[in-house]
């Protein structure tokens, strides 16, 4: 059987490479578009057997078409997998859609990311687009997907980056029929030739030292070995936790922050 596993990594290389060429993220030929191809195909592959498990008759796989698809990246060709009976019909990409409804890849996983059920998901595609899927499908597709995510999110990384940006966000999630607060802990990295990577995001309760000394030891695991200067906010310990694992890196509070702590030496008619 064909692999289908997405290689992250050779990705990655690919996209640099076409960035350092001059070519574009998206379209045909695009650094990005691979990405979006696999989710497709994998989406697809998610369908099928959620399609298989639910027949009352006897059904298999029966190998894989092709198909193009205009999509938000623009035309690709994708791998549609098909089932001998010929009774499987695809929500996410229709037999004879040639289009797929524009960010549907991206708003799926955005709600799922938010933390809303299957059902909820199931409710926006079927009023947004007329889809109908159950959340058995949905529940597959999703079990194709997130390895992919966490591939990309474990995948190794460079052995030194001279500038590296870390900070957090914090938004509403419904968890357990409760809405909370969680933290998206970001790193976003400048590499030795100039260009920008998105390192990691790590979810946690709410920001604090303790977790970005989790995170520091993570990056450290997967091979980031050095940091020249680390761009950071006046976070209580922060410092300390970067010293504890990278003890050679140059700390820079920034500078949005260091404006907000200046404006407190300021009397309130000079701000």
């Amino acid at each position: 059987m064909e692999n289908h596993e997405f290689d992250v990594e050779a990705f990655r290389k690919e996209a640099i490479k076409k960035l350092q060429d001059g070519e574009g993220l998206l379209g045909e030929n695009g650094a990005f578009t691979p990405l979006l191809k696999s989710f497709l195909e994998q989406a697809l592959e998610g369908e099928l057997d959620a399609h298989l498990a639910e027949e009352d008759v006897p059904n298999r796989k029966n190998g894989r078409g092709k198909k193009r698809v205009r999509t938000s990246l623009g035309e690709i060709d994708i791998a549609t997998p098909r089932d001998r009976n010929g009774s499987f019909q695809p929500k996410v990409i229709g037999k004879r859609q040639k289009q797929l409804p524009k960010d549907l890849e991206r708003q799926i996983m955005t709600l799922y990311a938010r933390g809303s059920s299957l059902g909820d998901i199931r409710d926006w595609l079927e009023e947004m687009y007329g889809v109908e899927v159950s959340p058995a499908t949905i529940s597959r597709v999703t079990d194709k997907v997130i390895p992919l995510l966490e591939e990309w999110r474990n995948r190794p990384l460079e052995s030194v980056y001279p500038f590296v940006f870390m900070d957090a966000i914090h938004y509403k999630v419904r968890e357990e029929g409760r809405v909370i607060t969680k933290a998206v802990y970001g790193i976003i990295a400048v590499n030795q030739e100039g260009y920008r990577d998105v390192l990691g995001l790590y979810i946690g309760q709410n920001e604090s030292a303790k977790f970005w000394m989790q995170v520091l030891t993570d990056l450290q695991n997967r091979g980031l070995e050095d940091i020249l200067i680390a761009c950071v906010d006046n976070l209580t310990g922060f410092v300390d936790a970067i010293a504890a694992v990278y003890p050679k890196t140059d700390v820079q509070l920034c500078v949005v922050h260091q404006i907000r702590n200046s404006k407190k030496y300021l009397a309130y008619t000079d701000t």
